[in-house]
């Protein structure tokens, strides 16, 4: 998949698992009962649970028991491995979503996935429903996997499987929510609620030694134009890497937007309406520098000419991107300290900051 241009419409929806039989499903799972020997504990993990098991977790499509602590979870969503990952619980399954990096496990992560190597599944045809229940997994997690209730039937069929909050769209559901859902799934609620605080504190310390930040409009742009028009951020929709630090997401964005919850779609005639005292442009590589100031009036907006304009590189691109508690302690180290050049206007025009 070309990670510079179209990847991130997966988040709005693109991945959706396409339709299979139950049919199908019924015969991968032929063998593979509730009734197969217990599997030996993860080797790979470097944590234990702290709760006590039977647990529930609630969610969008009713709720889901887990009768003992998971060994062997698989991962459909685009991002939960990290959450796992950092909680001590090594996935034996991992989702692919773009930038084919190894077990698709991102650098920031690499160091705490070890040894192990995860099988990696593909959602380009759809969810691979056969080869989920090949590997026997006892917890399927998709709080960031665009399940439909059809979905979510058909792995359930195969293992518990945990998804996303009520009222949560399909993709970028509060990373707290995700985080809390995978947590008390494999039974470290306590150290999930750490996580999350520590990444918030982390954002109010790093918005505390930034007072310049406060109250200055951002806008943050995907990848490069695709289809004619860049993809832009709505306030809420990916956007807390920058409001944590105390910006105000460009106003009216939303109007662009297909559907709530989706990016904006700004055609070459309105780029004006992105223009913001700092703009965030997930470009990815030196050309995709290029094609973004080639698009419409860019190279002309004043934040471009001002030096009010960051643009990223492939692995911050991503760690935004994934918006994982993980992901964010590398955006914070990584895009803080552009941000204080853009604000003061000396940012370039290249993804090395």
């Amino acid at each position: 998949m070309n990670a510079s241009s179209s990847h991130l419409r997966a988040s709005a929806g693109r991945f959706v698992a396409l339709a299979a039989t139950l049919a199908l499903v019924g015969a991968a799972l032929a063998g593979c009962s509730t009734a197969d020997a217990a599997v030996a504990d993860n080797p790979n993990y470097t944590t234990e649970a702290t709760d006590s098991f039977p647990v529930t977790i609630e969610h969008k499509f009713g709720e889901t028991t887990i009768p003992s602590e998971p060994q062997r979870v698989a991962v459909v969503g685009l991002t939960e491995q990290d959450i796992l990952l950092e909680l001590g619980v090594t996935p034996i399954a991992t989702t692919e979503w773009y930038g084919e990096q190894p077990y698709a496990v991102w650098p920031w992560a690499t160091e705490l996935l070890g040894d192990a190597e995860p099988t990696v599944l593909s959602t380009l045809d759809g969810l691979e429903y056969e080869k989920i229940a090949s590997l026997k997994p006892d917890l399927i997690v998709g709080t960031n996997a665009g399940l439909t209730e059809e979905s979510y039937e058909k792995l359930s069929a195969i293992a518990p499987t945990v998804t996303s909050v009520e009222g949560s769209e399909q993709y970028f559901s509060s990373w707290q929510d995700q985080t809390r859902q995978v947590a008390a799934a494999v039974g470290r609620s306590a150290a999930g609620d750490e996580l999350i605080a520590g990444v918030e504190t982390a954002y109010a310390d790093a918005a505390a030694a930034h007072p310049e930040f406060a109250g200055l409009t951002a806008t943050f742009s995907q990848g490069v134009p695709y289809e004619g028009n860049l993809w832009v951020y709505p306030d809420g929709v990916n956007t807390d890497f920058l409001t944590d630090l105390g910006f105000t997401i460009t106003p009216g964005l939303e109007e662009y937007a297909a559907e709530a919850g989706q990016q904006a779609q700004i055609s070459a005639e309105n780029i004006d309406l992105i223009d913001a005292d700092v703009i965030v442009f997930a470009t990815e590589s030196p050309e995709g520098v290029d094609d973004v100031l080639g698009f419409g009036t860019v190279a002309n907006l004043d934040a471009v000419t001002g030096g009010h304009a960051v643009f990223t590189d492939g692995e911050l691109a991503g760690a935004i991107y994934f918006l994982t508690p993980l992901s964010q302690k590398y955006v914070l180290d990584q895009l803080v300290p552009r941000l204080v050049d853009a604000v003061a206007g000396t940012a370039p025009q290249n993804t090395e900051g």
